[in-house]
Parts: C-alpha cells; sequence; structure tokens
C-alpha cells in the first residue's frame, strides 16, 4: 500500500498535496542519482554490498544485480584499505583528502561506520567520495607556481653572492650559503671578501629583512654598494653611514642588518661595526671563544643613527665566524641560548675554514628543510711557522722627519729588502717606493712618520703613514714644476697603490709589488 501524502489546505478551501516526508524518500533511489561516488562494504574482509552508478561510472565495476565481488580492488589499489579497517576498528568516521584514483581523477573518501543488519557481520563502512579534481588541480598549479617562483629567488640569489671568494694574503677563508626549505620563500642573506690592498682586508655579512625575489633584489643593491665603498677604504662605521642612506632610498621599507669588518695584519685586531647584526664569535688561539658585543647600531634604512666601529682581537691561530639569524635563532627557544649553542660548537670546531663552516651548520640542525636561510663566513689568522713562516715579514722605522729622513728610509728599506733574499730588480723598486713615499709625507704630511715593509708569500707591500690627514692624488707634473711627480711615479712602478685616513687621525699611503710565482 503507498504511503499516503499530507495534504495542506488553500485559501480557497481546497488541498494540494505535498512532497514526501524525508524519511519517505527510497535511499537507493537518492544514491543512485547523487554524483557522488558512494559505496557499501561490510565486515573485516570488505564485502561489496553496494555501490552507486557515479562509483560504476568512475571505476567500471560490476553493475548491482550481478554477482558481487569479495572486495574493491580499486579501493586497496589507492590505499583505502587500512581507513577501512581503522574505522571498523573504532566506529569513527575518518576522511582522506584529494586522493587520485586511476584514470586521473581527484576525490575527497568520507569513510562513515554503519550497521548493516542484512549481513551477518553486521558493521559496515559507507563510502562517500567527492570529485575534487578542479580543486586539486588549481592547488598544483599554484604549488608548482610557488616552486618556479622560489626557484627563481633562489637561483638570483645565488647569482648575487660571490661564486668565488677572494683570497686575502694573511687570511683563510670559507662561506656556505643555505636556501630555506621548499616551504620557505628565500630570503636575502648575503656575505662577501674584498681585499683593500695594504694587506687589509674587508669581511662581509648581511640579512635583508623579508623573502622573496624583492629580498634578494635589494640584497645585490647593497652587496654592489658595499663593493663600492669599501674601496674608498673608510672605517666601518663610515661605511654604515653610506649603506644606512642608501637602503632607505632603494626602499623605505625595507631594512637589513649587516656587520662590515676590516682585517689589519699590522695591528692585530678586527674592527668593524655591525648595524642591528649579530655579534661576531672569535676563538683564540687557546681555544676560547670571544663574544665580540661592542656598540650595535640599528639595521641599515632606519636612519638618523651614528654608527660606531668596535674592534676584537684577531692574532695568528684566531678563527672568526659571521653568520645570519637563521644559523642561531629557533621559534622555540631564546636567540641568546642560540648564540650561546654556537659558541659551544665553534670551541670544538677545528680544521679548515671549509671544515670548520660545515661543522657548526651541522652542529645547529641545519638540515635541506630548514625554515630560513643560512649564511655563514668563517676566517682563520695563521700561526705561521718554519718555512711558511719566512714567507711573512714585517719590518718598520719611525722617522722623526728632517733631512736625514729620506737617506734613513733609503737604507733601511735596502738592508731589510736585501735580509729578505728579493731579486736585483724587486729590491730596487721597492727602495725606490719607500724613498718616494717618503719624500711625499715629509713634504705633505706631518710627524710622527712611519715606514712599514711587509712581505707575504704573495706580494710586498710598502706603507708610510704620518700625521696629516690629508689624501694624495695622481696628477700629471709640468715641466716646470718641482713637485707632484711621486704619486705618480708609485703609480707607474707598483703593481697597486692607495691611501686611507686613520681612524685615530693622519693617513698611511701604500703600494705593493706582487712576487714572482713559484712553483
Amino acid at each position: 500500500m503507498p504511503a499516503a501524502r499530507a495534504e495542506r489546505p488553500t485559501a480557497e478551501g481546497t488541498s494540494v498535496a505535498l512532497a514526501p516526508a524525508v524519511d519517505e524518500l527510497p535511499v537507493r533511489e537518492v544514491l543512485d542519482r547523487i554524483p557522488a561516488l558512494v559505496a557499501l562494504v561490510h565486515g573485516p574482509e570488505h564485502r561489496l554490498a553496494y555501490v552507486n552508478d557515479a562509483y560504476v561510472t568512475a571505476f567500471g565495476v560490476r553493475p548491482p544485480g550481478e554477482p558481487a565481488r569479495e572486495a574493491l580492488p580499486e579501493l586497496a589499489e589507492i590505499g583505502l584499505m587500512p581507513l577501512l579497517d581503522q574505522v571498523l576498528r573504532s566506529s569513527k568516521p575518518r576522511t582522506v583528502k584529494s586522493r587520485k584514483v586511476p584514470g586521473g581523477r581527484s576525490y575527497t573518501f568520507t569513510c562513515t561506520p554503519v550497521e548493516v543488519s542484512a549481513t551477518p557481520e553486521g558493521g559496515g563502512v559507507l563510502i562517500f567520495a567527492a570529485d575534487v579534481t578542479d580543486h586539486a588541480e588549481a592547488a598544483e598549479r599554484l604549488r608548482a607556481s610557488e616552486r618556479r617562483q622560489r626557484e627563481t629567488a633562489v637561483t638570483l640569489q645565488r647569482s648575487l653572492l660571490p661564486q668565488e671568494l677572494e683570497e686575502p694574503d694573511d687570511l683563510r677563508v670559507a662561506a656556505t650559503y643555505h636556501p630555506g626549505g621548499t616551504e620557505a620563500a628565500v630570503g636575502g642573506d648575503w656575505y662577501d671578501v674584498i681585499t683593500l690592498g695594504g694587506g687589509r682586508t674587508a669581511l662581509v655579512i648581511g640579512d635583508v629583512m623579508g623573502r622573496g625575489i624583492r629580498a634578494a633584489a635589494v640584497m645585490g643593491q647593497l652587496r654592489t654598494a658595499v663593493r663600492a665603498y669599501a674601496r674608498l677604504d673608510l672605517p666601518p662605521h663610515e661605511v654604515l653611514q653610506l649603506l644606512d642612506g642608501l637602503a632607505m632610498e632603494i626602499d623605505a621599507n625595507q631594512i637589513a642588518t649587516c656587520v662590515y669588518a676590516v682585517h689589519d695584519p699590522n695591528e692585530g685586531r678586527l674592527v668593524y661595526a655591525s648595524a642591528g647584526h649579530l655579534p661576531i664569535l672569535v676563538r683564540d688561539e687557546s681555544g676560547t671563544v670571544h663574544r665580540a658585543d661592542e656598540p650595535t647600531g640599528p639595521p641599515l634604512g632606519t636612519g638618523g643613527w651614528m654608527h660606531a666601529s668596535g674592534s676584537v682581537p684577531l692574532g695568528p691561530g684566531s678563527t672568526a665566524v659571521l653568520y645570519t639569524d637563521g644559523l642561531v635563532e629557533r621559534r622555540d627557544a631564546d636567540l641568546d641560548e642560540g648564540i650561546a649553542s654556537l659558541e659551544g660548537a665553534l670551541a670544538g670546531a677545528t680544521g679548515t675554514p671549509q671544515v670548520v663552516c660545515d661543522r657548526l651548520v651541522r652542529s645547529m640542525g641545519v638540515t635541506a628543510e630548514h625554515d630560513d636561510d643560512v649564511a655563514v663566513l668563517v676566517l682563520q689568522h695563521p700561526a705561521r711557522t718554519g718555512p711558511d713562516g719566512d714567507l711573512f715579514r714585517n719590518a718598520a722605522l719611525e722617522l722623526l722627519g728632517g733631512t736625514e729622513a729620506a737617506p734613513r728610509a733609503r737604507a733601511f728599506a735596502s738592508g731589510v729588502l736585501t735580509s729578505w733574499r728579493f731579486a736585483p730588480d724587486l729590491h730596487d723598486l721597492g727602495v725606490l717606493a719607500a724613498s718616494e713615499l717618503v719624500a711625499n709625507s715629509l713634504q705633505h704630511g706631518t710627524p710622527p712618520m712611519r715606514l712599514r715593509l711587509r712581505r707575504t708569500d704573495r706580494r710586498l707591500i710598502v706603507e708610510v703613514t704620518d700625521g696629516d690627514d690629508h689624501l694624495p692624488r695622481r696628477r700629471r707634473a709640468e715641466p716646470a714644476d718641482e713637485s707632484g711627480r711621486g704619486i705618480a711615479i708609485i703609480a707607474t712602478i707598483a703593481s697597486n697603490w692607495g691611501s686611507r685616513r686613520a681612524p685615530g687621525g693622519g693617513k698611511a699611503v701604500w703600494c705593493e709589488f706582487a712576487l714572482p710565482r713559484t712553483t
């Protein structure tokens, strides 16, 4: 007997039949018509009890009415059997998102426990699968686009970093850069090593705040600017002042941290200035690690701040580490704890600079999935002894001025270069350079004056310092001029020459001669 339909009276007094109540709808007919895939399995072996038309169309299984199969191999193929077992055991529904099935479509499967009274086992699982192919393909396109953007940023980042580090005479250096994991956008970490001439070396590390191509592009501009400013041979804090103004011009909303340090082998110290960056760590020859925590200014791009230079000893046998925050900063720990861990790792990290780099990165737990960029720059001032030590020599002479200064300088230079067993032509060039630099200082500088000779395994360096801070420049002397030829002569005979202001006042003028390579 058909079920009675409810009726609703109208305004005219007649009645209209209403739609059947929900509990009166034939369930199987409804399931057969919906576009989602529906299947009912029962028992621990997940025997087939029912599939709807959409399921038959998707997987090509036998339609209802034909002999049932023992199980659904297509579900086993996409790895749903363990999920069905779990639903039966726990009597709780489970969902698997965006699982691709044979034929290339993607479905989200929801498995719900049900009671199947018509079967001996009783328990079953209702499988409901919604087609999410369009969403899955859109998500994959988005992920592919993000991967391409990240690869572009990483490529740009690496291309803007030094492809090969410059090799100072007195230092051994190595650096490493690790981009963040695949889920992290690349940042703006950078480092550089710049030989300044006269035996001095600038070392730089920095971090542009932000992620992606923009951060990498800003980093490239700052790195290029650092190299240009370094050629002026300014004190570290003055270099940061210039960078600060440039960073504001590049992008007023972009800030960066940076450390700029200069090593002078004659001084045995690392003079540096920091713009909001992390402290340099130095392990001395005894193995004790020191943290350079002297004056630190705000990051680049903030403006209105006068940076200051500090210094930390870096004598023979010492190792220094410059690094970005990705090496020591963790979400679940204080930054100072990370720096302390790095100090402990540095205390036990021995070997070449590259070995130290690799050990520090491993010790700090940096992996391919790390969530931030990491840049590390390691420098060592080797303690040279024996035959290697004979290739690195220093000699200095204090000059008080007067007419006897130039002859004393020539005699001193001749004696030193003879004791260093230089070839006659290089000996004569060195004596001539010392004579011209001292003569220039006598005419244009003020006492006290000092002549310094230094040899490395690659070059001879002649340097004269005095108390006047006026830097010389090369100019063309007219035939009638009685002066003005000294620097021109130096520029002609030397491989390189330059001048700089000394931090405490005065200046230094130097020149270099390349030594012949020995095989």
